[in-house]
């Protein structure tokens, strides 16, 4: 007997299945089917509610597609059930009832009909769901849901582990989608946002050590000339009021036009024509694991996308940037820097040094050899601050020390760093406005992960430098604090909740646990390293669309600035991740080489390209803000975007001195020097 207690059993059943997964497909009194999914410990993961469900206007129930009989087609690598299916009506529902001639629909005859196949692959936790549609004639419809998934009906119920929507939202525990815990309304509500914002086409959630994902491909074309199929994401299921979570996939979009972003139901109602056809498919697997090992599984088995072709060869863009600092971004006496904030300093660029040996016999050379040697004259001299072995190499042992100790009395007898947001972490502009209109950032004296792994860092890399084992030993306590920590938060804590999710603490975690295997060859630090920069990639946008370049962009995290003043759900961030790529290049740390498994050199190499769409230039300008006499000027070329947002294309914000780009190209050009070098041996 089907376990699954919101459907009518209609006494049949049948079952695909392998060694992982289990698919118990049971009909209804009116016809086949929906799905019991079931992991290899037999425990009931989820239900498909029906093989697809139409909303009709003037029609409050939904009606389903269902099936009468089923083809089964046996294939060595793949086992199918083909359903043909026809809109179940509202009289054939009410055929065995009184009520019959009460509610008596016009549509008399089948409006919409198709075949739907479940498919499971043999030898993996998968099955897809490939649904052929058409419309035997002209017909409005709210929406089409196929398939829709119920993460833990009849099962776990709500509980759940975590839950990742990427590019929207990444939960822990009893955290609600859609929630106000990192976000006010009206951008809390998430629950079906513009497709353009999912940053990979998959969503995630598990629950005890089991992880199920549901994926599509965005780009497939579903109604003629349309794509971008429409997710919806709820946990715990607050569409039904249910005591489960939602996984689904719904026509129409968002992004036609038609659905109102985070609505369920077209108003005015999408037209089906005559003979229109419907083509969607979908993926529905199992891992072991949570909500990241799903993801994780995803990339595995699609692989990471191709980098974009770069709007600039690479050398080109270096010498467009050493370029740069050689004019635009130089003021004499004064440093580099920008006109648009009118600050300059002599904080020298860390790629610079290099480019002046590499092009020693060039003239622009020779005028930046000039530039780098007055700014190291300076009493105010510094070095940017993502290549700190050698920013912290240029002090004297005593300033090194004194930093560290400065550092160590942050910390208490826990290891953990505190935050202190009336002390060293105070930002008043930022503080005083989320504290007068809603609530804290981050209460004195709480911690989260950034907070801990940064000061991490800098206390390994002084350790190396000076020889003190009490750095060491300090940087261990923390990172033993925040060792069962799963999701990445603290990053960004100056203008965002200091609990939410968080791209930038992501990659100063993996970077502090990978120092820290190095350091004292703990092997839980190397796989705390691997799950860390993995963690990264729920904020890549692994896709793009036709209308909006933006593979390979990033999100900085899933929350707002100061509850209510920018949405990053809505736009990209890309300093954060060339940061932390940055900061890995500087300390000899090759992610490709730890973790093979991902290709971290084709991600490396895709958000270095996509930067390049960034820069501004006055000769190519594109989607802009900055003030367009400043910007045809040429007085910020090079300079790149704060940030980019995903449904209209528009660059805004900072802009950000481009030296992190540089070392980044020049990280690639290295690498890959590297495996021509392995390939010739």
């Amino acid at each position: 007997m089907p376990i699954y207690e919101d459907a009518t059993y209609g006494g049949q059943s049948t079952v695909l299945e392998n060694s992982f997964i289990r698919l118990e497909i049971h009909n209804r009194v009116t016809g086949w089917g929906y799905i019991e999914v079931f992991d290899s410990n037999g425990r009931m993961i989820a239900v498909v509610d029906s093989l697809a469900e139409v909303k009709l206007p003037a029609l409050d129930i939904p009606l389903r597609l269902e099936a009468q009989t089923f083809k089964v087609e046996d294939y060595e690598t793949f086992r199918r059930l083909s359903f043909p299916v026809k809109l179940t009506g509202l009289n054939e529902m009410l055929e065995r009832t009184a009520f019959k001639r009460w509610f008596r629909s016009p549509i008399t005859e089948p409006v919409m009909e198709g075949c739907v196949t479940i498919t499971l692959d043999t030898k993996r936790p998968l099955f897809y769901m490939i649904y052929d549609l058409k419309a035997l004639a002209m017909l409005p419809v709210k929406y089409i849901r196929a398939p829709w998934v119920k993460v833990g009906a009849n099962s776990f119920g709500s509980a759940k582990s975590d839950g990742i929507f990427p590019g929207v939202e990444w939960l822990i525990d009893d955290e609600w989608s859609s929630g106000t815990d990192y976000f006010q309304h009206p951008w809390a509500l998430r629950v079906s946002p513009h497709p353009f914002k999912v940053s990979i086409p998959v969503m995630a959630l598990s629950y005890d050590g089991t992880g199920i994902g549901l994926a599509w491909d965005p780009l497939e074309r579903v109604i003629g000339y349309r794509r971008y199929p429409q997710p919806v994401y709820a946990s715990p299921n607050f569409i039904d009021r249910k005591n489960n979570h939602i996984m689904g996939l719904m026509l129409p979009s968002a992004a036609w036009g038609v659905l109102k972003e985070n609505t369920l139901e077209a108003d005015p109602p999408f037209i089906l024509g005559a003979n229109q056809s419907i083509h969607l498919k979908a993926e529905i697997f199992l891992v072991k694991g949570n909500s990241l090992d799903v993801i994780v599984d995803w990339v595995r088995r699609h692989k990471l996308p191709e980098p974009p072709k770069p709007r600039y060869p690479l050398l080109e863009a270096l010498d467009r940037i050493a370029q740069a600092y050689n004019s635009n971004l130089w003021r004499d006496n004064e440093g580099w820097g920008s006109v648009i904030f009118g600050r300059f300093a002599p904080i020298e660029p860390p790629f610079l040094e290099r480019y002046i040996k590499e092009n020693y016999d060039r003239k622009i050379a020779k005028e930046l050899l000039e530039k780098v040697e007055w700014a190291r004259k300076q009493p105010n001299y510094d070095i940017s601050g993502y290549a700190i072995k050698r920013r912290f190499s240029l002090w004297s042992r005593e300033k090194q020390l004194e930093y560290a100790h400065k550092i160590l009395s942050y910390q208490p007898g826990d290891g953990s760093f505190p935050f202190e947001p009336d002390g060293r972490h105070s930002m008043p502009d930022h503080f005083n406005f989320s504290e007068a209109t809603y609530k804290p950032l981050g209460r004195k004296g709480d911690t989260a992960l950034d907070l801990c792994v940064e000061p991490a860092i800098y206390l390994l890399v002084l350790a190396g430098l000076t020889g003190e084992e009490s750095l060491r030993e300090a940087a261990r306590k923390a990172l033993d604090y925040c060792i069962s920590m799963k999701r990445p938060e603290g990053g960004d804590w100056w203008e965002t909740p200091l609990h939410s999710p968080n791209l930038l603490a992501a990659g100063h975690a993996a970077i502090a646990y990978y120092l820290g295997y190095k350091a004292f060859r703990d092997r839980r630090y190397l796989e705390k390293a691997i799950y860390w920069i993995r963690s990264l990639l729920p904020f890549t946008h692994l896709w793009e669309p036709y209308e909006v370049p933006q593979i390979y962009n990033t999100k900085p995290c899933f929350c707002a600035t100061d509850w209510w003043l920018a949405n990053w759900v809505d736009n990209h961030v890309q300093w954060e991740v060339l940061q932390t790529f940055a900061m890995s290049y500087h300390l000899g740390i090759d992610w490709d080489e730890i973790d093979p498994e991902i290709g971290w050199h084709h991600y490396h190499k895709g958000i270095t390209t996509a930067v390049l769409r960034w820069m501004i230039d006055h000769e190519d300008i594109v989607n802009t803000t900055y003030p367009l006499e400043l910007v045809k000027s040429g007085a910020l070329d090079t300079l790149y975007a704060d940030s980019h947002n995903c449904v209209t294309g528009i660059y805004g914000g900072g802009p950000i001195m481009p030296d992190v780009i540089a070392d980044n190209i020049y990280a690639v050009l290295d690498k890959e020097a590297k495996i021509r070098q392995q390939s010739v041996k």
